[in-house]
């Protein structure tokens, strides 16, 4: 399926939830068509393969008359009917095969007919699989998975029959929406990110905190692909474990994990942690939305700065986590309560603590202990950072005498649903060559496109800023190494302008050049004045 095609899908279901949601507002809506999107997605994933484990034993062309008289909506249910001995060893194949099993009555092609047929029995038989998905279908259980979606609320129908009615609505407008389209993972994992997007765009601030625009995903994420190195030898072909502990709805994730796979390569497990409850179960779905199994990838729900992870908690150095890459989007300069226990802290203990008012470094200092001793961090973060005083320095100043800091990307304003305000990239590494700091400062008017509600970066822009860091290049206004004596005499300070002006430079003038033109003019005039007169002479008239 072509990049339009799938917007073009995206873009109707988003038009259905804009069409459906009514009163309710975009956050809550949103959970509903994203779980539904989810459970196409795994019901057609799974039907495909039972077709396939089955063969000709599938009851594929059962006549839709045969199936009303059986009181059954899908073809694996008259197997299921018909080989009630085989169902046991059947599912366990299923989840050697698949990872996951779902019963029949749960399959998305019984919830649409039960959705076409206005069946009051679809919101039990919703209910049941969710749970039934979240228990039991997986090995590893997705306890918690729809626990945002509450089916009984009355945001859908001040009755159960109304609830019913409403349900069925929705199901059967995204089942139409669907039906013209290709399914398979890529496709409706777009889809899916395609909707996020879109909501966290109609939602603002509040749903626009757990979403990194695609745009700045991709800059990231091709950053910390590159050799850590040398990134002009390009991509690195395998990655063990990535990282991403403020993880969000997980595209950042999935970003690094699709450029490493595109190029040939393959990652073996990707990590990711989340405080916000709805936003971690966006993300678990996305996942596995996009084709993973639950044995590629691990999503914790926690809070990143208590470190409430007991994987990352481990105290022998030998046995401490390290990822390949990290990556973030943390939420920007977050009030939090650092005390004398975070501040023996191993992530913290040789840098200090970041501020109360802004967690930046707290966040930052995370991700770094975790970075591999090879690897590649890239992080965002608000400017502040780059030149804020007291304990902020301290830890800038130390990373940078450490020869940590890579390069500093400064980008435009107005790039995030959540603010409006300019953030920088910042790249991290344990093994860095250079002695000196990159800066790109890609901020200015030429590189990018403004917006009426949302500023954007182009395929060039951002081709630009990651070419720039692949070589190192230099480029007026642009980008500039910049030597650690400089920014030492700068008092360890960042800030991009003072390293990489992007204003234009006062264009110089020739006075004498300028005067002997003045005097050739003035000659003209008089010259051209002086024979305009002769002829008003002859014709009588005034001189002027």
């Amino acid at each position: 399926m072509t990049q339009k095609e799938q917007q073009q899908l995206g873009k109707t279901l988003w038009d259905i939830a804009d069409q459906l949601r009514g009163a309710m507002n975009a956050d809550d809506f949103r959970d509903y068509m994203l779980s539904f999107l989810f459970l196409r997605y795994l019901s057609y994933n799974y039907e495909e393969s039972a077709k396939k484990e089955l063969g000709k034993d599938y009851p594929d062309d059962t006549p839709r008359d045969i199936m009303s008289k059986l009181k059954v909506n899908t073809p694996l249910e008259i197997w299921y009917k018909e080989n009630p001995d085989d169902v046991e060893d059947f599912e366990k194949q299923m989840r050697r095969k698949v990872h996951y099993i779902i019963k029949p009555e749960h399959l998305w092609s019984n919830i649409t007919e039960l959705a076409r047929t206005q069946n009051g029995e679809l919101l039990i038989t919703l209910e049941a699989g969710f749970r039934y998905i979240e228990n039991e279908s997986f090995e590893s259980a997705f306890q918690g998975l729809f626990s945002e979606i509450n089916l009984n609320s009355e945001k859908l129908g001040k009755t159960s029959t109304d609830r019913n009615k409403k349900l069925c609505s929705i199901i059967q407008k995204i089942a139409e929406g669907i039906a013209d389209f290709s399914t398979d993972s890529d496709t409706l994992g777009d889809a899916y990110e395609y909707l996020i997007g879109q909501f966290a765009a109609g939602s603002g601030k509040k749903a626009g905190e757990f979403y990194t625009p695609q745009q700045i995903s991709t800059i990231l994420s091709e950053i910390v692909t590159l050799d850590s190195q040398d990134p002009a030898m390009g991509k690195k072909n395998k990655f063990d474990k990535v990282l991403d502990f403020a993880c969000g709805s997980g595209s950042l994730l999935l970003n690094v994990r699709k450029r490493i796979k595109d190029n040939g390569g393959s990652v073996g497990k990707i990590f990711g942690q989340e405080k916000n409850i709805t936003t971690y179960n966006l993300a678990r779905m996305n996942m596995l939305l996009h084709g993973m199994k639950d044995t590629e990838f691990e999503i914790f729900h926690g809070d990143t700065l208590l470190n409430q992870w007991d994987m990352l908690n481990e105290m022998n150095p030998s046995k401490k986590m390290e990822f390949d890459a990290v990556v973030a989007n943390p939420p920007f300069s977050l009030r939090w309560e650092p005390n004398d226990t975070l501040a023996e802290d191993f992530r913290f203990k040789n840098y200090g603590l970041a501020p109360k008012s802004a967690a930046d470094f707290a966040f930052l200092l995370h991700g770094f202990h975790f970075l591999g001793k090879e690897g590649t961090m890239a992080i965002i973060l608000p400017h502040g950072v780059l030149f804020r005083g007291g304990a902020e320095e301290r830890i800038r100043t130390k990373l940078l005498k450490d020869n940590n800091i890579d390069t500093v990307i400064g980008l435009p304003s107005n790039l995030f649903y959540s603010t409006g305000i300019p953030v920088c990239i910042l790249v991290l590494k344990k093994c860095k060559k250079e002695d000196d700091v990159l800066f790109i400062n890609a901020s200015s008017d030429e590189n990018y496109d403004k917006g009426k509600r949302q500023n954007s970066l182009s395929e060039s822009h951002i081709g630009r800023i990651v070419d720039t860091y692949k070589y190192r290049a230099e480029h007026e206004r642009y980008s500039r190494k910049v030597s650690m004596e400089e920014i030492e005499k700068n008092g360890w300070n960042l800030n991009i302008s003072r390293y990489v002006s992007t204003s234009m430079g006062e264009v110089k003038i020739d006075l004498l050049e300028v005067n002997a033109k003045l005097k050739e003019i003035n000659e003209s005039i008089k010259t051209n004045t002086d024979k305009h007169n002769e002829f008003l002479k002859e014709l009588g008239l005034p001189p002027i």
